[in-house]
């Protein structure tokens, strides 16, 4: 959308704007859109923390990073973490491997995105590493986000489902080669590239992003603010959609259940505009 005339449009109305407020920031993408080409602050707002970690990559930050440094050092730390986990291995990817692999992730109490996911959405080596990737963030600070933020890219490009990560894919004889693709992507690589994209990228003027309710901000506007607003437009709550992506922002997850791996309720964010009574 931001290529097919909505960049246009918020470059346009946004030439004479304060400041800019994203109330639904989802991904990220149209609040970091504005701060890097607007020096104006940019405030974006979501219930779901992935989102915050996204897009205070950016907005919150004026100057370059040194990906290579950042990545140089994050690896070396998770890579102790990752050899202690010999996977399992098979000469053929069958049903009966996708089980074994979920038997083995299961067990693995020390790694919660394993744990939950690992079997599933990603397969054991990608699971693990991105436990271990999550356990070794860079300490504080803008490369800590950019990290993060990274790590969550990466998660998102390598989940085996077929749209968000509401389900993943199953070993059937039709969608087993999609499993099968999806596990072959190197976590790795995809947060490397993801984190030299990211450290590059950095706003005009420094903004904030924020884990919140969009009704409650809007009691924070001021004239002059240009407001962008994206709610939710289905009865299902999206972190039903995210919530993946939502445990590796936050590091940890409790039980999971279901064919799609999810968090009990309380850890899912509830939003009332996907509630049709309200």
């Amino acid at each position: 959308m931001l290529r097919n005339g909505l960049g246009h449009t918020l470059d346009k109305e946004s030439a004479t704007a304060k400041r800019f407020v994203d109330l639904f920031s989802g991904s990220g993408a149209v609040a970091a859109h504005v701060a890097t080409r607007r020096a104006i602050p940019v405030l974006a707002y979501d219930l779901q923390n992935f989102s915050a970690v996204l897009a205070r990559a950016i907005i919150a930050r004026c100057k370059k990073l040194d990906a290579d440094a950042i990545w140089k050092e994050w690896q070396k730390r998770a890579t102790q973490i990752a050899s202690r986990y010999k996977v399992p291995v098979a000469d053929r990817f069958t049903q009966a491997y996708v089980n074994q692999c979920r038997q083995w992730c299961g067990s693995k109490k020390s790694l919660p995105i394993t744990k939950a996911y690992g079997g599933h959405y990603f397969s054991p080596e990608q699971a693990v590493w991105i436990d271990a990737l999550r356990k070794t963030l860079p300490g504080r600070g803008p490369g800590r986000t950019a990290a993060l933020a990274a790590l969550i890219q990466a998660a998102s490009k390598c989940a085996a489902s077929p749209g968000h990560t509401a389900q993943p894919f199953q070993p059937t004889r039709s969608a087993k080669r999609f499993l099968k693709e999806a596990w072959s992507h190197d976590v790795r690589e995809k947060v490397k590239s993801s984190l030299k994209d990211i450290s590059s990228t950095y706003a005009q003027t420094a903004g904030k992003a924020s884990v919140g309710d969009a009704n409650k901000a809007v009691k924070g506007l001021k004239k002059g603010d240009l407001v962008f607003i994206d709610p939710p437009y289905s009865g299902v709550h999206y972190s039903r959609f995210y919530h993946v992506l939502e445990t590796v922002a936050r590091g940890k997850c409790g039980p999971v259940s279901g064919v799609g791996r999810y968090p009990k309720a309380s850890e899912r964010p509830r939003s009332r505009y996907s509630v049709k009574s309200e």
